[in-house]
């Protein structure tokens, strides 16, 4: 057998999901971007605005999941909707995206530690990259957490989907239950929530702020792509899953930015406890039980995080040694788990290395990783439009076509945003550079890529298509 197993459900597929796109960036931004920029209401309009543009993407990623049911996503939409090269470049930038919140998630670890248990992991100092010290016991603990979630994804997709599923469960059932706690909590008011914007930015300038984070905030709910040649289910219902995933995770990030708010006037609140206004929020409403059911939650986010995209990057390296876009081995298969060892491996020891160049260093690049979500929906929904034109008796890709010209502009502005100097989240010079030096990269391996450059179309397609 050598072909991926089809054992997720649509509970693991929409689990998957949300899992991704709540990570440990949902429990420290209401306190240190989304209520300084933007204020409650402005807050809660941006994230629906947001919600909103990413279902209209997340339409177009159905489309195509219906009709390419295969590992690649992206990578495989591309190359239907244009060629081969715009195929590589597209799962290049994207496998940076996926690769890089790996790590990311598991330095989190040591991120939260310092503020729910400070000096316990803080152990054995090494030395300082760019202002971050790294310790000992926080590379541990992030190389720990590593290899569980490398070993899980090993062991078989059947016991990855049950994991992403009590993640799930835990991390939404958790913010829920505080957010019920905070309504019945007599020191938490509505009254707090005044001033409705942020007195820092103009209300429009504060709410484009918070939608220039859009592709970071939600990317996540594209690993339904990579995960579509193992559902065990009818496809054309991932699009319904997508769009539920995108609904619960502007929830999740809205309901974190309420309970911060709601304690004391939210702007001197967010000034005096400048560490970390979340916890401090809960600690006040609901005491150590409340910190305790925080720290479940965000530990439910990280390892979900870690799992969506460790399973996501795995199946696109996959799907692209299946092209020879990658070396051979990359394609492999455990015998009998069917999961992809040598990419599974790779992630694994690459994500090992970052915990011991400091979390500071690790954002430079993870910054970047937003480019590469963006152009991940752009070709997509960029695909649904030629293929459109391509087929013109097709009534779904007709029906589509508006949606997947809106998701086209929308991925061009979200690149706009990160790219042109003085936007709101435009990328900064280390960013820059790190993008600079993964595009020389990737064009080395796009020239060694022989067999993937000189195979002629028929082949290469039926290789895209899962027919040879």
């Amino acid at each position: 057998m050598t072909q991926l197993k089809k054992e997720l459900n649509q509970t693991s597929v929409w689990s998957l999901a949300v899992g991704a796109i709540i990570g440990w960036g949902a429990f420290v931004l209401p306190g240190n971007k989304f209520l300084p920029d933007a204020g409650p209401l402005g807050t809660l309009i941006a994230m629906s605005l947001s919600a909103i543009m990413m279902m209209i993407i997340a339409k177009n990623y159905g489309v195509m999941i219906h009709r390419y049911p295969k590992a690649g996503g992206e990578f495989t939409f591309a190359y239907i909707g244009f060629d081969r090269f715009h195929a590589f470049f597209a799962a290049w930038f994207l496998g940076l995206s996926y690769l890089s919140i790996v790590p990311l998630n598991a330095t989190a670890l040591g991120l939260i530690t310092r503020a729910m248990f400070p000096g316990v992991f803080q152990q054995g100092l090494l030395y300082t990259i760019a202002g971050w010290n790294v310790y000992l016991g926080e590379v541990i603990l992030a190389s720990a957490s590593i290899l569980l979630i490398a070993y899980l994804n090993h062991k078989g997709v059947k016991l990855f989907g049950k994991f992403a599923s009590l993640l799930a469960l835990v991390l939404v059932g958790g913010v829920v239950l505080l957010m019920i706690w905070a309504l019945f909590s007599p020191i938490a008011r509505f009254s707090n929530l005044q001033p409705a914007f942020s007195s820092s930015k103009p209300p429009l300038e504060g709410i484009l702020a918070i939608i220039a984070i859009a592709p970071w905030a939600f990317v996540g709910f594209d690993t339904i792509a990579q995960a579509s040649e193992e559902m065990n289910f009818d496809v054309r219902k991932s699009a319904k899953l997508m769009i539920f995933s995108i609904i619960v995770g502007a929830l999740i990030y809205s309901l974190l930015t309420l309970i911060t708010a709601m304690v004391g006037p939210w702007e001197t609140f967010i000034v005096e406890n400048a560490n970390w206004a979340t916890g401090s929020a809960v600690s006040v409403i609901a005491g150590d039980v409340g910190l305790l059911i925080l720290g479940l939650a965000i530990l439910s986010a990280i390892l979900s995080g870690l799992n969506g995209f460790m399973h996501a990057s795995s199946r696109l390296f996959y799907a692209m040694a299946k092209t020879s876009a990658l070396p051979s081995s990359f394609e492999m298969l455990h015998p009998k788990n069917q999961t992809p060892t040598m990419s599974l491996i790779f992630i694994a020891v690459v994500s090992l290395i970052a915990p011991w160049i400091g979390r500071a260093a690790l954002l430079w690049i993870v910054d970047m990783a937003s480019v590469g979500a963006a152009i991940g929906f752009f070709y997509t929904s960029a695909s649904t439009v030629v293929l459109a034109h391509r087929h013109k008796e097709d009534h779904e890709l007709q029906s589509n076509r508006f949606f997947g010209y809106l998701g086209s502009l929308f991925s061009l502005f979200f690149v706009a945003l990160l790219l042109i100097p003085n936007s709101p989240v435009s990328l900064q010079l280390p960013s820059l550079i790190a993008l600079g030096v993964w595009s020389v990269l990737g064009l080395v391996f796009f020239i060694r890529a022989k067999h993937y450059r000189q195979s002629d179309e028929l082949s290469l397609s039926k290789k895209f298509r899962g027919e040879a």
